[in-house]
């Protein structure tokens, strides 16, 4: 649905009338977007709000745990303290962003231009590198450095994926 209102926006207006917050960058191909974060659903989703438009985002190249699952609260607790009530920048590859098969747009979010909340969540051991569909060494060696120092869900004897806890 959302997907749907921008692409109608941008057939009907195209990009003249955009904001800047919402122009793509044209060095990288990414949109960059400016805006407040007004929920948190779990540790690799939140919804934001772009000027009157709520938009939920997925957490590029993590996967957290499920919120019945082993520190799926805290997972999602960590993303809160992160973002919740912040203005944020969202950063989604392609000009008009990604989406996932729900409509949920995928990118990274930067608290303060400068903190990477998707990479906080894995190095904090609370959520794993979605190798499945990232093959980003800098999140598999934030995972591994986790892993090894048995922070957040790697304190766990065997920690279930939850990709696995979803079958």
């Amino acid at each position: 649905m959302q997907k749907s209102i921008f692409l109608l926006f941008f057939i009907f207006f195209g990009n003249s009338i955009i904001p800047a917050s919402f122009q793509s960058s044209p060095q990288t191909d990414q949109l960059i977007l400016k805006v407040k974060v007004i929920g948190v659903k779990d540790g690799d989703t939140v919804e934001v709000l772009y000027y009157q438009l709520p938009i939920v985002i997925r957490l590029e190249h993590i996967d957290a745990p499920e919120k019945k699952q082993a520190f799926g609260t805290v997972s999602k607790q960590k993303l809160s303290d992160l973002c919740f009530g912040k203005n944020v920048t969202i950063v989604s590859t392609g000009k008009k962003g990604n989406y996932d098969g729900r409509g949920r747009m995928i990118a990274e979010i930067y608290v303060n231009d400068k903190i990477n909340a998707n990479k906080e969540m894995v190095k904090s051991g609370l959520a794993w590198h979605y190798k499945k569909y990232s093959k980003s060494e800098e999140y598999a060696l934030l995972e591994n450095r986790a892993r090894k120092n048995r922070v957040g869900l790697w304190a766990d004897k065997n920690p279930m994926a939850p990709w696995d806890f979803r079958k």
